[in-house]
């Protein structure tokens, strides 16, 4: 069989451009968005925007990718099939642990412009319920103790203090991660960061290079390993590095750049002054519901996110959150109908052809409820609204976490605290204690939060009838 790397060829895309970005964290994600606009980008009018994707900690991406010379195939999910496009932006694949030197020596090139990320919320090594970095951390405190780099934000600071010491300018470090103001968090990571190491290093920084903040929207669900069999049975060539996602995507963007830009409004991508009203309402309208939906939904028995609206009591308890509960937090953004969105992401939910599991979405809930649920409770909670939907929504992490499904199997909890969560959950004497000893965790829970009695309160009840009834008896009445 051919591969993507022959197909390539075989439309002639033979030259390849040079790299002006590196992008630390090269997952589906990133496949499916970044890499993707960066290829319509050059398409439309050229430029040397190659990538340097770079793995902070697996070899995976690597090893499915270099074998193609990079290039591999964006599939687009659509109700009436499936549509192909093979991507070349990727021109080189790095493994950080293997060689952080070669990812500093792609970082410090002259001809590299912007680094990116898609490393997720436990990728910033900071405390989601304060924002600040955790130095406690231990790649944070290697990082700092001066050996070679392995957080993102160690390699950021190598990297800009090499470049600074060369002489040379900055790059724009560009977050594209679910995670409010995320341009206004990677700048805070990396000054905190670089004055616990160099002062003068910290004020260079902070005068000279841009943090543009972004807001990033395709669903993208984990590639199997019947996925790349389905593509080669309907493309003819193997493609181990192909991703899959949903038609739909949004980028919006803080146009502040350094040293220049690809043209990715070329491929869609709105340029703005200032991006904090749509990530608030992405984080809260669909990161919200995702995971309202991952915890309730895998609870009740549903493997995918299209299965779990499917039962029409889930769906309605979509409507139910953003109409009552969620949008009412939000300022409107420059050019959005919130009313518009809200729906439009209830028929992307229901798409069939987009198997985004529940148990995927629910990795890392420490790390993403922050983010996603709390600050619109806390919202909530100050404007005199009990929000009953999101709390049965934290109940359900609650209980996820425990390890221990409704009938009794075991959960598979991916989270960087589990095991600290479960031996909460296990060492609680009744619901409230275990309640109380989940809102103790200082990264998950504020202290003003966790110390709000409508909150707790609502929470053990919530947890309670979780437990005594089951996710979808719960969510039934709920929206009855």
């Amino acid at each position: 069989m051919t591969t993507v790397t022959d197909r390539r060829l075989e439309r002639g895309d033979a030259v390849r451009p040079a790299a002006g970005i590196v992008h630390l964290g090269p997952g589906a994600f990133f496949r499916a968005f970044n890499a993707v606009y960066t290829a319509d980008a050059m398409e439309a009018e050229g430029g040397d925007w190659g990538i340097v994707a770079v793995s902070l900690k697996s070899p995976t991406a690597r090893d499915q990718l270099k074998p193609q010379d990079g290039v591999y195939t964006s599939v687009s999910l659509t109700p009436e099939g499936a549509e192909y496009r093979v991507i070349p932006s990727i021109v080189d694949v790095l493994v950080a642990p293997e060689d952080p030197e070669a990812v500093l020596a792609a970082m410090t090139a002259e001809s590299t412009k912007i680094v990116s990320l898609t490393v997720t919320e436990k990728g910033y090594c900071h405390e989601p319920s304060t924002g600040r970095l955790n130095l406690k951390h231990p790649d944070i405190a290697h990082d700092l103790g001066g050996g070679a780099p392995r957080s993102a934000p160690g390699f950021l600071v190598e990297a800009l203090a090499r470049r600074r010491a060369a002489g040379l300018g900055p790059f724009t470090v560009l977050s594209c991660d679910n995670l409010p103001s995320n341009g206004h968090l990677a700048k805070a990571i990396v000054l905190e960061f670089a004055r616990n190491r160099d002062a003068d290093l910290a004020d260079w920084i902070e005068a000279n290079v841009p943090f543009p903040a972004t807001m990033v929207d395709r669903i993208t669900p984990a590639t199997t390993e019947s996925d790349v069999a389905d593509l080669a049975a309907a493309q003819g060539y193997a493609d181990a590095g192909c991703v899959l996602h949903e038609p739909f995507r949004q980028w919006v963007i803080e146009d502040d750049f350094v040293a220049g830009r690809p043209a990715w409004e070329a491929g869609g991508a709105q340029f703005v002054s200032a991006v904090e009203a749509h990530e608030n309402m992405k984080l809260r309208c669909l990161n919200g519901t995702h995971s309202t939906l991952a915890y309730l939904g895998y609870l009740a028995g549903y493997e995918t996110v299209a299965e779990t609206v499917a039962d029409p009591a889930f769906a309605k308890l979509c409507q139910k959150l953003w109409r009552g509960e969620i949008v009412p937090t939000l300022e409107k953004p420059e050019g959005e109908d919130l009313e518009a969105y809200c729906a439009a992401l209830l028929e992307r939910y229901r798409n069939p052809a987009i198997r985004h599991r529940t148990w995927q979405i629910a990795m890392d809930g420490s790390q993403k409820l922050p983010q996603r649920i709390l600050g619109t409770v806390a919202d909530n909670l100050a404007a005199g609204n009990q929000p009953s939907g999101l709390i049965l929504a934290v109940a359900a992490w609650m209980r996820y976490v425990g390890g221990v499904d409704e009938k009794g199997a075991v959960i598979d909890v991916r989270d960087p605290l589990a095991d600290r969560l479960k031996a909460a959950s296990d060492g609680a004497a009744d619901d409230a204690a275990l309640v109380d000893a989940l809102l103790a965790e200082r990264e998950v829970f504020s202290p003003e939060l966790a110390g709000d009695a409508r909150f707790r309160d609502a929470l053990v009840k919530a947890y309670s009838d979780l437990k005594a009834r089951g996710s979808a008896a719960v969510v039934a009445d709920f929206v009855a």
